[in-house]
């Protein structure tokens, strides 16, 4: 008896241990996702209106020589894959790779993860990888995302890859949180998604043609990059938001958790102690008795 008291006492310390940490991690997802959220609402509509724009322009466009236009002769596709650098987030980061493997459906690709746990995921797939020096989230900034563009844009223009596609997570609420995939370029593959749902929406509406001054070649090079930079920017906006919601609400849960286990814990043991207690004085009075 004396032993069972003891290992439910050691067991009582190593959940409140436990319940201690997941509270701290509660309390400091919490502090900073008001922040990552307001971030994140007042990127979406440069976002919002960046991307609709694009797909406007590739939807107008009737001369499809640029290669950001028409797109080059590779069939492999880049995802720009957008995970958390940290775990204890309930299934964030696992809703954003099951995202990733259902619009991948097994072809040959190559990755650009950005976050800790895309690099970790593309290795242990054996996923190439574009590069590697965008492995931390937390440490991007809009001159990151530029340099992510150039990146891309200078894959695409090589004939490294020929689909650049963004796999990351919306922020909807505090309590959800919605794995997406974006089709960056080519723009006639944007214009392709698009143009369907355009035609439901305004059946017959006629399409305004777009002029380009010097050319549509020039314009291309000077916003393709800016675009792609933007959209990664609001969707490392809407990840990170996404994240930190998620860890808010598993911790906030494990915290939930551990009180109840404790509630069980502390139960059991004092009615063990309560046990042994009755059972030492009916050891004792049974003897007295004897005597």
């Amino acid at each position: 008896m004396a032993a069972n008291m003891k290992a439910v006492k050691l067991r009582i310390k190593s959940v409140q241990s436990t319940m201690q940490i997941t509270k701290a991690m509660e309390l400091v997802a919490s502090s900073k996702l008001r922040r990552a959220k307001e971030r994140a609402e007042n990127s979406r509509p440069y976002f919002e209106k960046l991307y609709s724009t694009l797909t406007d322009i590739a939807q107008g466009n009737t001369d499809f020589t640029h290669p950001y236009a028409k797109g080059n002769a590779v069939t492999k596709t880049c995802y720009v894959l957008l995970a958390g650098d940290r775990g204890l987030a309930g299934g964030y980061n696992a809703n954003v790779f099951n995202k990733f493997e259902e619009i991948r459906g097994g072809s040959e690709c190559v990755v650009l993860p950005i976050g800790k746990k895309a690099l970790e995921y593309a290795k242990r797939k054996e996923l190439p990888c574009l590069t590697e020096s965008f492995a931390e989230l937390a440490d991007i900034k809009v001159s990151g995302c530029f340099d992510i563009a150039t990146t891309l844009c200078k894959a695409y223009k090589a004939g490294e890859i020929g689909h650049i596609e963004l796999v990351y997570t919306k922020f909807i609420s505090m309590l959800t949180q919605r794995p997406e995939a974006a089709m960056m370029l080519p723009l006639k593959d944007l214009a392709k998604n698009n143009e369907s749902a355009s035609d439901e929406k305004e059946p017959g509406k006629p399409r305004e043609l777009i002029l380009y001054e010097p050319s549509a070649e020039v314009v291309f090079e000077r916003i393709v990059p800016e675009y792609l930079a933007g959209v990664i920017y609001g969707a490392i906006c809407e990840a990170a938001a996404s994240e930190l919601a998620a860890r808010r609400t598993a911790m906030e849960s494990a915290t939930g958790n551990a009180e109840e286990m404790l509630e069980n814990l502390n139960l059991y043991y004092n009615r063990a102690r309560q046990a042994g207690i009755t059972q030492e004085i009916t050891e004792i009075v049974g003897g007295a008795e004897s005597i």
